[in-house]
């Protein structure tokens, strides 16, 4: 809207300082849920940089030592098939400034050979407990990978409406309060001279 197809009335004055108010809170808000959201992220990451490099290095030392294992017993695929899938997982949500940050929910239980040892060594034992502790540790890689992704997302919608009223919004507003201002103060500067020269040509005519 250009500032001609306002009305300057002080009543259009008073609406907008007081929205142009609103949206300077509006900002101050967006500007703070965007700062706690940078630090909630920053935790994030540190988190994901740890999990990656444990991860890494015991899936690294667990898929060598498989490999032991796999050169002492023959093939091993008949013993992993004895191990049961575990589907006993569930997802919930909690909220970082109206942001849902999941969370995976599992049972970690102790470590229950769930195959006959007789036909095993302890270098597949070990391998076994290992993949386990990587299974664990990618599900919360997981969950904190979801989580960063939806910080990052609500962080850059956070910014670009906080920029577009800081940049756009509150200095258009502005202009529109400098606008009607300063044509209030003209007609009013406009009346007071009319008046003034009302009052100066009656004083003369009841001077002739």
């Amino acid at each position: 809207m250009s500032q001609k197809q306002i009305f300057p009335t002080k009543g259009n004055l008073l609406a907008l300082k007081k929205t142009v108010k609103l949206a300077e809170l509006g900002y101050e808000l967006m500007d703070r849920k965007r700062n706690i959201l940078i630090r909630e992220m920053m935790k994030q990451v540190e988190r994901v940089r740890s999990l990656r490099t444990e991860i890494a290095y015991i899936y690294q030392r667990a898929y060598f030592t498989l490999q032991e294992a796999n050169i002492t017993l023959g093939v091993i695929n008949d013993i992993a098939k004895a191990i049961p899938i575990d589907n006993n997982l569930d997802i919930t949500y909690r909220s970082v400034m109206g942001v849902e940050i999941p969370k995976v929910l599992y049972e970690e239980e102790d470590v229950k050979i769930r195959y006959g040892i007789s036909s095993t060594n302890t270098k597949f034992d070990y391998a076994y407990k290992s993949f386990l502790k990587v299974r664990d540790l990618t599900l919360i890689l997981a969950e904190v990978d979801n989580s960063l992704y939806r910080l990052a997302d609500a962080i850059r919608k956070t910014r670009k409406r906080a920029n577009a009223l800081k940049n756009i919004v509150i200095p258009d507003y502005k202009i529109k309060i400098k606008f009607i201002s300063d044509t209030l103060e003209e007609k009013e500067r406009e009346e007071f001279t009319r008046r003034k020269i009302i009052k100066s040509s009656q004083q003369k005519k009841l001077s002739q």
